[in-house]
């Protein structure tokens, strides 16, 4: 008996292997390579957790609005640079993201909803814009791009759910204390530290 089931789990081994042969699985291979990417620099890490942080900050509609907005625009940029089409300082542009978002969780509370929604849209352009232009020639647009948005999307919950909980701690002065944390990490990146 055993020797059939190691018979059967090498047959099954050497067919998955021929089975990655045939067209289609560029798809599978696009959308790790784009769910990876924004989980590779602490630049991206640090703003999408921001963007969640910002919106636990503001509350309400902001906790779905703000992070929305961000990728909604981060798959315009997106599209700009998977085409080819230059967008100038994209590296400062993300940099500076990273301190805005973190100063903007720290003052979220009293930012007006479409000027967060503002903030947060026009720096997710230049994230967008950097995943596109970085994207594998192998690799499938759309399964690239949804990669890239869903890796996004469970850091920016992420940063929601640290983001409440530390509106809940020390009476809520350690939102601020996180916020004014990825700012400071922001000019780390802007001076290329991290």
């Amino acid at each position: 008996m055993r020797r059939h089931a190691g018979l059967a789990a090498a047959l099954l081994l050497l067919s998955s292997q021929a089975a990655l042969a045939h067209p289609g699985h560029g798809d599978a291979a696009g959308l790790a390579q784009g769910f990876a990417h924004p989980l590779s620099g602490a630049d991206h890490l640090l703003a999408m957790v921001a963007v969640g942080l910002l919106a636990a900050a503001r509350g309400g509609r902001a906790l779905w609005a703000v992070p929305l907005a961000f990728l909604g625009m981060m798959a315009v940029g997106g599209a700009l640079g998977a085409a080819g089409i230059a967008l100038p300082f994209v590296e400062a542009g993300i940099g500076l993201s990273v301190v805005a978002f973190g100063l903007a969780a720290v003052f979220g509370a009293g930012l007006p909803l479409a000027a967060a929604l503002a903030l947060v849209g026009a720096f997710a352009v230049f994230h967008g814009h950097a995943h596109g232009a970085e994207m594998p020639e192998s690799a499938s647009g759309l399964a690239y791009g949804l990669g890239f948005l869903a890796a996004s999307a469970l850091l920016h919950l992420a940063g929601i759910g640290l983001g409440l909980a530390a509106g809940r701690v020390a009476q809520g002065r350690a939102l601020p204390f996180a916020g004014a944390a990825v700012a400071v990490a922001g000019v780390a990146v802007l001076a290329g530290g991290v």
